[in-house]
């Protein structure tokens, strides 16, 4: 009998057909009882009424670029422990594995496997009754080298008919999200989804890197388009600069960003500029609160914490009792805010003009909705397609130069005194002003990379 068993090493290249895999080196493990694969990206999804799991994986160790997309029927799911001792709870696939000039069906575990020395791990249970193993051995049944792997796995690589772009964001979900990747997919780039949380650095002179999880190399990116929300500001443009540092261009880049989302900051460099805002005061003692509140005209004012975002944190004191008792709260708190004054002839609205490029695109005039003011626009308001003045298309373009961002969405107040700026936002959102105009944002946005790559559908 053994006479019929095929002899295999401690290493033999195999091969998935059934999720397109035509080679991956794999360890070869008696002492194992299930066999695995490294899988990244895991998600159970329905088909037909049956459990379905999606995943990717890197078939080669060390080599990121190449990712294969894998949909399998789940079999079961099972509580596997590892060789460190770790119990893991894994979906069950079962694939045709190819060895030499044999191949049959074994079920095989997803896992993460980066961190292994192989992506695959054959068990005795795949091998029962079919192989005999033989650990001095290696590539007993098939051996191959770099330029026959290099040939195996050009089918794979996609045509680089376009860009490759990442949308560097939180949610997927999101409506801006959505339609940029729908954009750019329209335009003939590849376009990928980041998750800042899953994306990590190598810092090192030889060979720095952006990688994301499960070992998934970035460098190879054209361009990303930065969406990063408030509470990762400082992750966020950590990444962008290793992006930049790597020559992969980027929308906005980490410095304009960072300066935007620094209210007291962006304030200054306003009025520096030369560019007219609300009279704004700003203390760190507590006993200077009568005189922040005579700064800016007193009462009615607006009360404004620096870290909050979309009307967060942002109050209106009609009264200068009012004033004194929500900046004595903040203060108890040990929080930074402003005071700001209130313009009563905007009538609880502001206009928001999306510039790109250094140009105004769009613009739209947002409504509170009754009983709100002006700065909870976010909750329940509503848009309206305007046309700018000049000097208002002129401030938010001058605004925009002076943050170096290539988008953005300029807020501005229509006072007596002309137009004021309230706001420069370099990850504005999409669907306020597409819904409002009509007009396809996101495009514009992707045709500002094309324009700085220098990238035409003729290429």
């Amino acid at each position: 009998m053994s006479d019929n068993k095929l002899i295999v090493g401690c290493e033999e290249w195999c091969s998935l057909s059934t999720i397109g895999i035509p080679a991956i080196k794999a360890r070869v493990d008696s002492g194992a009882k299930t066999s695995s694969i490294h899988a990244y990206n895991i998600k159970q999804f329905s088909r037909l009424g049956q459990a379905w799991v999606s995943f990717e994986m890197n078939p080669l160790q060390n080599d990121g670029k190449i990712s294969i997309p894998c949909e399998l029927p789940i079999i079961d799911r099972r509580i596997i422990k590892s060789s460190n001792g770790e119990k893991e709870k894994r979906f069950v696939v079962k694939a045709t594995m190819g060895l030499g000039d044999h191949s049959w069906e074994i079920e095989l575990t997803l896992t993460n496997r980066d961190s292994m020395g192989y992506r695959m791990l054959l068990g005795r249970e795949a091998l029962s009754g079919r192989a005999l193993v033989d650990p001095s051995l290696s590539f007993c049944q098939r051996s191959y080298d770099d330029h026959e792997i290099a040939t195996l796995y050009q089918r794979n690589e996609p045509a680089q008919s376009g860009l490759k772009i990442g949308v560097l964001a939180s949610n997927p979900a999101l409506y801006s999200n959505q339609r940029i990747i729908e954009a750019g997919e329209m335009r003939g780039h590849q376009i990928e989804f980041l998750n800042v949380k899953q994306c990590y650095m190598k810092l090192d002179a030889a060979s720095p890197a952006v990688l994301y999880r499960g070992g998934k190399s970035l460098n190879d990116l054209d361009a990303i388009i930065p969406r990063i929300k408030p509470a990762m500001t400082f992750y966020g443009c950590a990444l962008i600069r290793q992006f930049t540092n790597l020559g992969i261009f980027s929308l906005n880049d980490a410095n304009s960003i960072r300066q935007s989302r620094d209210k007291l900051l962006s304030l200054q460099s306003l009025f520096t500029g030369g560019i007219d805002i609300p009279t704004t005061g700003f203390a760190d003692s507590p006993q200077e609160t009568e005189e922040l509140i005579t700064l800016v005209g007193g009462a009615p004012l607006i009360v404004k914490l620096l870290e909050g975002t979309q009307g967060k944190g942002v109050v209106l004191a009609e009264t200068k009792k009012a004033a004194e008792s929500v900046i004595g709260a903040f203060k108890s708190l040990k929080a930074n805010f402003l005071v700001q004054e209130f313009i009563k002839e905007a009538q609880g609205k502001d206009l928001r003009l999306f510039v790109i490029n250094n140009r105004v695109v769009s613009t739209i005039e947002r409504s509170a909705a009754p009983g709100e003011f002006r700065a909870n626009l976010h909750r329940g308001g509503s848009a309206k397609k305007v046309t700018p003045t000049a000097e208002e298309k002129q401030v938010a373009i001058k605004a925009a130069k002076l943050f170096g961002l290539s988008v953005a969405g300029v807020d501005i107040i229509r006072s007596q005194r002309g137009p004021l700026l309230l706001e420069v936002n370099s990850s504005p959102g999409l669907e306020g002003v597409e819904s409002a105009t009509g007009k396809d944002i996101a495009s514009m946005m992707i045709q500002a990379i094309e324009k700085k790559l220098k990238w035409s559908p003729e290429d």
